[in-house]
């Protein structure tokens, strides 16, 4: 479309006719899903055209409009979102969702569409409503400080009580409050005991349904979020409750469930088309047997169209394709909520909305860099309760299980029927954040609670299946992230507990190979980390020379060629660990000519450092180079004092 149907459609969104207003509404929220023509609709004013609509006194009006502004904060992003909220969107959002909150009690609704469409507006418009403020409050903090000061979670927990006959509805406040309670003290005190009891209420709900198993997630996700309002007493029993929900959903087969769920639509849809033949055979004999003045009386085509008739712009009823993106969501959300368990400080917004974005600045907000063996090792921590709730409830082995994608069926189905194709991107996502969750709790459990070394050893070799076992090496920049981190951190727990390690040489090198030309840094610094790692391990083995050989100069060629001035410092740190001991490595180091190659790099990383430092890179990362540059020097002199031993 071009952006003169910005120009075409506004001016609609005044006419005195509510039926002309609400048509505008729903086809400015259709144009809104193509993010080329937001920009158009901006410079129009949209945001402050529509605000005004939610406060309509027609109820299609409404709905229609919070669906358009719904549709531009989900497509527009944080820059849209931003505007918006300077557009001062939260002043009639906030006023629809109170009214919204009275509404649900008094059943303030249109009768006569009521009876016609099945339809509760009221409801509907909350749902809407909910999802704008989601959207909005997650990519705005002014929004978040706005629902605090306006006393909106009273308002979103109203909606929430119809959770067990308007499941929709409170998956959109669940997620809405997953969004405003995290990082967000200033809250807290607004959950008193009866909050609590609606989302406690809500959590223990014994409905089966993947629509329902998502709800729980995300309410247990919120409460993870506001645990410094529960009682010490109660703490241990709210984690296990959290965690019994999140093994419930993980337990759950999504393959098994996804072949499941397509052949209950091939039967539904089935059943359908032999009704509507006997439907049509119907109308036939009935159409023979017209009068001529019945004939004309015929209504014509153009008045058979619902008064509020827009579903062409809503995605058709497929309720079983919805559950299993339902399940999926669940699981993904689960893992996610994990990994923030396991963590002394919550992950970043851009780890789980941009895990391939290659963003170098972030690469070591959420590390700590170990001196004395140049690891990058993530500051985690695991309490008593969620330790104990972790293996009470198995949660390890089900997040292993989670690491391997789907095969056989389910695959082909998702693979060969468009409107499941999509269900592709979640099962990768699932897969992507189990590693992700595995990479975390590698760091925070000892060796006995993983089961051991024999333990280990599998798991190391179930990796390398997940990488080795296709075809064509994984090129995916997501998947290559969480599959390194993982290896990354299990060969670190190996080396550090002297466990023999799995993957051979060659298919270290292979993955190396692949990973260090990945557009991600986060990748690059993994791969070479897993290197310097292994490398250290056959430093002290005996006949490893060769080998060593082609690790150094890989590592070498890394650390002099690399564009990040991170990646290439974590090279240096990891050719500091292969060749700091060992006569291999001696041996290694002397073939390969390692102290006139680190001696002719030294001045030209000093001088890179110097030109490329500030603006580019964060403060941590430029104080764990100045490691690197210090380290450098020693190493040098070390390797110096080791050619004059007789």
């Amino acid at each position: 479309p071009s952006p003169k149907a910005a120009l075409f459609v506004s001016p609609q969104l005044q006419h005195p006719s509510a039926e002309v207003r609400e048509y505008a509404c729903a086809s400015i929220s259709k144009l809104l899903q193509q993010k080329q023509v937001i920009p158009a609709f901006l410079q129009r004013d949209v945001v402050r055209c529509l605000g005004p609509l939610l406060m309509d006194h027609s109820l299609g009006v409404r709905e229609t409009a919070a669906g358009a502004l719904r549709n531009l904060s989900a497509c527009g992003g944080f820059e849209v979102c931003d505007d918006m909220v300077t557009s001062d969107i939260m002043t009639p959002l906030v006023a629809l969702l109170k009214e919204c909150s009275i509404g649900l009690d008094t059943d303030q609704l249109s009768p006569k569409k009521c009876r016609e469409t099945n339809k509760n507006y009221i409801e509907d418009i909350a749902n809407e409503a909910v999802n704008l403020l989601w959207n909005i409050c997650e990519c705005n903090n002014t929004a978040v400080r706005i629902f605090n000061k306006e006393g909106c979670l009273e308002a979103v927990l109203h909606c929430m009580k119809k959770f067990s006959a308007n499941v929709d509805l409170a998956i959109s406040v669940a997620n809405c409050l997953q969004a405003v309670t995290e990082d967000n003290p200033d809250l807290l005190s607004s959950f008193n005991a009866s909050a609590q009891q609606v989302l406690e209420t809500v959590m223990m709900c014994p409905e089966s349904t993947m629509k329902h198993i998502l709800l729980r997630t995300l309410i247990a996700g919120t409460i993870w979020n506001i645990k410094d309002t529960i009682p010490p007493g109660s703490l241990g029993s709210m984690v296990n409750a959290i965690l019994k929900i999140f093994s419930e959903s993980l337990a759950i087969d999504a393959g098994e469930t996804i072949t499941r769920m397509n052949e209950a639509e091939k039967n539904r849809l089935k059943l359908a088309a032999e009704a509507e033949t006997e439907e049509n055979m119907s109308d036939v004999v009935d159409t023979c047997v017209l009068s001529e003045d019945d004939k004309m009386e015929e209504i014509p085509k153009e008045k058979l169209r619902r008064e509020n008739d827009v579903s062409d712009l809503l995605p058709s009823d497929k309720w079983e394709l919805k559950e299993v993106t339902a399940l999926l969501t669940a699981q993904q959300t689960a893992l996610e909520i994990i990994v923030n368990m396991c963590c002394s400080e919550d992950p970043s917004d851009d780890e789980w909305e941009e895990l391939s974005s290659g963003d170098e600045s972030d690469l070591f907000m959420e590390n700590s860099y170990n001196e004395g063996n140049g690891l990058l090792m993530t500051p985690l921590c695991l309490s008593d309760e969620v330790h104990s709730a972790f293996l009470n409830n198995l949660i390890p082995q089900k997040i292993l299980e989670k690491t391997a994608f789907p095969k056989g069926v389910a695959v082909d189905i998702c693979m060969h029927n468009p409107s499941w194709k999509p269900l592709m991107k979640k099962l990768n996502a699932v897969q992507c954040r189990a590693l992700t969750c595995l990479h975390s709790i590698l760091l925070v459990s000892d060796v006995d609670c993983l089961g051991g070394a024999s333990a280990l050893q599998s798991l190391a070799q179930h990796l390398s299946q997940l990488v080795f076992s296709k075809t064509e090496f994984p090129t995916d920049t997501e998947f290559l992230e969480a599959i390194t981190s993982a290896l990354r951190a299990l060969l670190q727990t190996m080396a550090s507990k002297n466990i023999s390690q799995c993957m051979t040489p060659e298919q270290l090198l292979a993955l190396c190979e692949a990973g260090i030309h990945s557009s991600n840094a986060s990748v690059r610094v993994n791969v070479v980390s897993i290197l310097g790692i292994s490398g250290s391990v056959l430093a002290k083995a005996q006949d490893t020379a060769e080998t060593l050989k082609m690790i150094g100069k890989f590592l070498l060629e890394v650390a002099v060629k690399e564009s990040s001035l991170v990646v290439a410092g974590e090279a240096l740190d990891a050719l500091f660990d292969v060749f700091a001991d060992g006569e291999e490595a001696e041996k290694a180091a002397i073939e390969i000519k390692l102290l006139p190659a680190l001696k002719e790099f030294q001045p030209v990383f000093r001088m890179r450092m110097r030109k490329e430092g500030k603006g580019q890179y964060s403060a941590d990362q430029l104080c764990v180079l100045d490691n690197v540059k210090m380290n450098l020097r020693r190493f040098i002199a070390y390797q110096e004092t080791l050619g004059k031993t007789p």
